[in-house]
């Protein structure tokens, strides 16, 4: 017997390749993967995945991240961010979980508390992610 096919799922996903140099506001409700250089903010719902060739020279918002390549500037995240052997990052990072592998090259301060998280930033509102009610 044949099964119904109909419900077929797609997955949003963005891709700056190697060679790119962006310069700007990237705003994302899915995931992206950045291989070339972006200058600016990066607001993203999903995850993102910084590869080894990628530079982001800004501030960063995400619900999720790993990163094998260089950040220069702010980065929050609302549940993990995961630092690869091969990443370097020069500034402060905001989140709730971080994993770290030995050979990761971080310089600036890590905060986890989730009172930060919601707090705002330079981008703006708090992040989309944040569990917290505004205050009234």
């Amino acid at each position: 017997m044949a099964r119904n096919t109909a419900e077929v799922t797609t997955m949003e996903f963005n891709r700056i390749v190697a060679g790119t140099k962006i310069h700007g506001e990237i705003e994302t409700k899915g995931d992206i993967r950045i291989d070339g250089t972006v200058v600016g903010t990066l607001n993203i719902m999903g995850k993102l995945v910084l590869g080894e060739s990628g530079k982001v020279e800004g501030e960063i918002k995400c619900k999720n991240a790993e990163v094998m390549g260089q950040i220069i500037g702010e980065i929050r995240v609302a549940e993990l961010l995961s630092l690869k052997a091969s990443s370097s990052l020069n500034g402060d990072i905001i989140t709730n979980k971080i994993s770290i592998e030995p050979g990761a090259n971080i310089s600036g301060t890590i905060n986890m508390d989730k009172e930060q998280l919601a707090a705002p930033t330079k981008l703006g509102p708090p992040n989309v992610n944040s569990q917290k009610e505004p205050a009234k």
